[in-house]
């Protein structure tokens, strides 16, 4: 097996690459398998690659037309009685998510959750061209840390940079892949990606690979079987025989919304676990690793909602990029990965030849088996399941968390936090505006909640985002619903089209704000088109021996509502009117690490 079998495995007769090959392999009992391989993966020589993505509907759990089911990781046809007398199925046609048997309704990308990889080199151009073949559905593909530099047309944000691409339509993407890291392509049409319209893209330097790597999708799922049906009942409720499920709650006391988690998936595969613990044996993800060698992991979080804590079983994990920027590194025991996110760590493979369990659990208190797991698997281990444990945290050997998206974990976790400030860039570059006088730097405040009474929609500064009924990059001028924060006022909503207008080649510092009335849970933030300096994460005030949210951070005078619990928070400010620019103190203006999705705490 090769190094990154558990990633190529699943790119079977797939029309997207530019050649093809076939390999032949000798299965078990002497029979032989002929797999037509796909190459998804540009050539390093190569200015110019070229792809094709289908987009459709397809039903987990089922070999064309016939419905499967799993045992001890294999799968077979629902009339098999007793598996045990009887070949499992080859399984590379089956969708089979987390094992549970009433099919689900999902959205693929050439055929596959995730959808296949693209992987090119830095400055090469990339032609892909997507076509709908929903039935009633239009979608676009946002190309998620692609800066798209004179490309904006093609960042794939439906009503803002193009319009949908509707059923039966194709439309091609261009853009130079300029900068290398570990990227994602994912829907940016209502609730698609959480139906699975995503993959990896990944970018690398134009030279030789200096250790083997895999690509890691860690997702959240849910069994609900459409977009719209999941959007509202995370919106208003969600109740099963006349009880109503409450939102489930994070370390420090931020609550979750009403989306229910069932099951976590890496790589597409999860096993879906009954309230009594045992669990739907399906297959899992298997990252194959040979001992003494180390291993580059490219980790997306492409999730809907939950953030996840990943770890390997037994091994420390070396952080050494994120979201495409190079950090200096950091040895870990876990580290925590939100929804748009990416981590790269190199693990090394230097344990006793043994099946390990790679777990990426949710930040969920109160609840069980609220887990992703995959298969760490050394070459001539057995193929058994793990039984391996994760590494037990005392206060004699603690454990390291990074990115940790409150100060620190209840002081019984015995867990040293390594929040993202505390990352330093890997390159020494110049945080724009150190050298500019205060005054020519603009602060711009963003209060992101979910303000109001019987609705609470998601709003920026009080303001619910209203989508244009046409593209905004190429027809402004028809837009009847534009706004500014001006236009609403202290502690009420608006509904519009939020628009900020920006000064060329100014600097501005951008102050995210999760507060008031309306916070949410710890949630990330992704800019499209840029990517920025994490200069400072301002926490709220916590309990020092539960870890749990006291107040809001009182960095930050929300105005409104002299109570600022109740305030929406929709003109904030600093509450000392002398800060502003460079001038605030705990500023991280040294070798700061770039971001272009970064979490927002509750209350911070």
């Amino acid at each position: 097996m090769y190094p990154n079998q558990a990633r190529k495995t699943r790119m079977k007769d797939r029309r997207i690459g530019t050649s093809t090959y076939t390999q032949c392999l000798l299965a078990v009992m002497a029979v032989i398998l002929c797999i037509r391989v796909v190459e998804t993966t540009c050539l390093m020589t190569q200015d110019f690659c070229e792809y094709w993505l289908e987009v459709e509907y397809k039903l987990t759990m089922m070999d064309y037309k016939k419905a499967v089911y799993a045992s001890v990781g294999k799968l077979y046809h629902f009339d098999v009685e007793n598996p045990q007398l009887v070949t499992p199925i080859d399984g590379s046609n089956v969708i089979t998510a987390d094992g549970w048997e009433n099919q689900r309704l999902v959205i693929t990308v050439n055929k596959t959750i995730p959808g296949p990889s693209i992987e090119v080199y830095e400055g090469q151009t990339i032609v892909v061209h997507v076509t709908n073949k929903l039935l009633s559905s239009g979608i676009s593909i946002h190309w998620h840390g692609m800066h798209q530099r004179q490309t904006a047309w093609s960042d794939g944000v439906t009503f803002i940079t193009q319009c949908p691409i509707l059923p039966g339509q194709t439309f091609t993407y261009r853009f130079v892949a300029d900068r290398k890291g570990t990227f994602w392509y994912h829907a940016h049409t209502g609730a698609e990606l959480s139906m699975g319209l995503f993959g990896p893209f990944i970018v690398r330097e134009r030279r030789p690979l200096q250790r083997d790597e895999f690509i890691m999708t860690i997702q959240d799922w849910n069994h609900d079987m459409d977009s719209e049906l999941l959007h509202y009942r995370m919106l208003f409720g969600n109740y099963k025989n006349r009880v109503k499920d409450t939102a489930t709650r994070s370390l420090e006391g931020g609550k979750f919304s009403m989306f229910r988690f069932h099951s976590g998936l890496i790589n597409g595969k999860g096993r879906y676990f009954y309230p009594n613990g045992s669990c739907i044996e399906a297959p899992l993800t298997v990252f194959t690793v040979s001992q003494f060698k180390s291993y580059r992991f490219r980790t997306i979080g492409s999730a809907s909602l939950y953030p996840f804590r990943v770890s390997i079983d037994g091994h420390l994990l070396k952080i050494v990029a994120t979201d495409g920027n190079d950090v200096s590194p950091v040895e870990v025991e876990s580290f925590i990965i939100n929804p748009g996110e990416r981590f790269d760590f190199i693990v090394d493979a230097n344990q006793a030849v043994n099946n390990y369990w790679i777990r990426a659990e949710t930040l969920e208190v109160n609840v069980s088996n609220h887990i992703a797991l995959a298969i760490f698997r050394y070459a001539n281990a057995s193929n058994n399941d793990p039984q391996t444990k994760r590494k037990l945290c005392t206060p004699t050997d603690r454990c390291r968390v990074a990115n940790c998206p409150f100060k620190y974990y209840p002081a019984s976790a015995d867990v040293n936090c390594t929040n993202f400030n505390q990352f330093q860039s890997a390159e020494n570059k110049t945080v724009p505006g150190v050298e500019t006088e205060t005054e020519n730097i603009e602060d711009m405040f963003l209060n992101f909640a979910f303000p109001g009474d019987k609705e609470t929609p998601g709003s920026a500064n009080g303001i619910n985002f209203v989508m244009p009924h046409v593209s905004a990059l190429t027809q402004w001028d028809e837009i009847k619903t534009l706004c500014t924060a001006k236009d609403c006022g202290e502690d009420k909503m608006c509904q519009c089209t939020n628009s900020i207008e920006l000064e060329h080649n100014k600097v501005y510092q951008l102050v995210f704000v999760n507060m008031g009335i309306g916070k949410g849970w710890n949630h990330p933030m992704h800019l499209h088109g840029h990517s920025f300096h994490v200069l400072k994460i301002g926490y709220p005030e916590y309990n020092n021996v539960t870890g749990e949210y006291i107040k809001d951070n009182l960095d930050i005078d929300c105005g409104g509502n002299i109570d600022r619990e109740k305030s929406f928070c929709n003109y904030a400010k600093w509450t000392n009117r002398s800060w502003g620019g460079n001038n605030i103190p705990g500023l991280q203006l040294s070798s700061p690490p770039l971001k272009d999705t970064v979490i927002v705490p509750t209350g911070g």
